[in-house]
């Protein structure tokens, strides 16, 4: 399911914003926020979608958003990242 008002549930919705808008080594930190966030996924949408040119979101820099943007420029990253997720829970049910 896909969280429409995704804010309110990041991972780092405590930290400051600087903690997220950092440069080189810093940004291993800031992308490890991410890795257990509840709505990463619809972050990095919305990163992707605005183009948005600086800090972590969703997991990735702004470098890591902009090869997947040149891969595909005229894409809906949330439709794609919907239904890549939709695929991947339909591959892990179990019966």
């Amino acid at each position: 399911m896909w969280v429409e008002d995704w804010a309110p549930r990041a991972a780092c919705r405590q930290d400051t914003p600087d903690a997220l808008f950092v440069r080189g080594a810093e940004q291993n930190k800031a992308k490890q926020v991410c890795s257990s966030c509840p709505v990463r996924t619809e972050c990095l949408a919305e990163a992707l979608d605005n183009q948005i040119e600086w800090g972590v979101w969703g997991g990735m820099t702004e470098r890591e958003r902009r090869a997947l943007i040149r891969r595909k420029p005229a894409a809906s990253w949330r439709s794609v990242l919907e239904n890549a997720r939709v695929q991947h829970n339909e591959n892990n049910v179990t019966v």
